[in-house]
């Protein structure tokens, strides 16, 4: 295991640019903080430290070594304001997984109502669903939105809703979304290039379905598991794509972007999953309780 004392004192030499100069700063004699810095040079295999005139270099094993020293160090400096700050500071925490399929910008307007919760820590994580279920069942997250339900696991202790069922608009790049196209839909999707999210997506059934029952054959040139970078890249002119209306009041945040027309019979669910710590989070039962008084509820 590395040695972090001699790590300090091989970064004290580097930045003072000698044995002498790091040995008056940290009142130590030159053998001692010599021989430190030996021994790191030692257990990393890899010389650290060269002459130059009446001081020192770096390698370029040295150089490699002194920037996550820097690293290190620094983030050393300020840990005692963070351990501080949060011993002094009351900190609410909050941990959501968000399944790859979700829409992001979905997500977003469902966490919505909490994010201005006062001394909030909201981490997300994203990732497949029996994976995030995983971590749930194992209370290192307090909520799971996914396009699903949970699956029927007596072991797993989770309990299942379905918050919303919100319909699904498409949009498009202003240079790409013309009268014509809007009246034309969904048979304009054959010639407008079209971003979808991908396969492993319940959405991207929907929509699969959708298409063959519209007897539509879209002309896709790209996917997506983020809904979110789908709109930006739909922003940038590369397609028209489909997205939660429920997600769609953050479109503006996105200029360029317009409606091409609604997408009817199609919607995109969202089920928030949770453990019996969850049930009892106040941020938890706040998504809840706001998802369920929604218009897409």
């Amino acid at each position: 295991m590395l040695n972090y004392r001699h790590l300090y004192y091989f970064w004290m030499v580097a930045k003072e640019g000698g044995f002498s100069r790091a040995a008056e700063r940290l009142d130590m004699a030159i053998q001692t903080i010599s021989a430190q810095v030996r021994e790191l040079e030692k257990n990393l295999g890899h010389q650290l430290l060269k002459p130059a005139g009446r001081g020192v270099a770096l390698t370029d094993a040295g150089e490699a070594a002194f920037a996550r020293a820097e690293e290190i160090f620094q983030i050393g400096q300020v840990l005692p304001q963070e351990v501080r700050a949060a011993a002094t500071k009351p900190v609410i925490r909050l941990s959501v997984g968000l399944s790859d399929g979700i829409s992001k910008l979905a997500a977003h307007a469902l966490l919505g109502p909490v994010l201005d919760t006062p001394d909030l820590r909201l981490t997300c994580h994203e990732g497949e669903v029996e994976e995030l279920l995983g971590e749930l069942a194992r209370h290192h997250l307090d909520l799971v939105l996914a396009g699903q339900g949970a699956p029927a696991n007596p072991n797993l202790r989770l309990t299942s809703d379905r918050l919303v069922s919100s319909p699904v608009d498409w949009y498009g790049p202003a240079k790409l979304v013309r009268k014509a196209d809007t009246q034309d839909f969904p048979r304009c999707l054959e010639r407008l290039p079209v971003l979808l999210p991908t396969g492993h997506s319940v959405l991207r059934q929907t929509l699969d379905r959708w298409f063959n029952e519209q007897g539509v054959f879209p002309n896709v040139v790209g996917e997506f598991e983020d809904s979110a970078l789908m709109s930006v890249f739909a922003a940038r002119g590369l397609g028209v794509f489909p997205l939660s209306r429920l997600g769609g009041d953050d479109i503006g945040l996105l200029r360029g972007l317009r409606p091409l027309a609604r997408c009817d019979g199609v919607h995109e669910e969202i089920h928030a999953i949770r453990n019996r710590r969850g049930q009892h989070h106040p941020l938890v039962q706040a998504v809840l309780t706001h998802a369920k008084t929604s218009v897409f509820s």
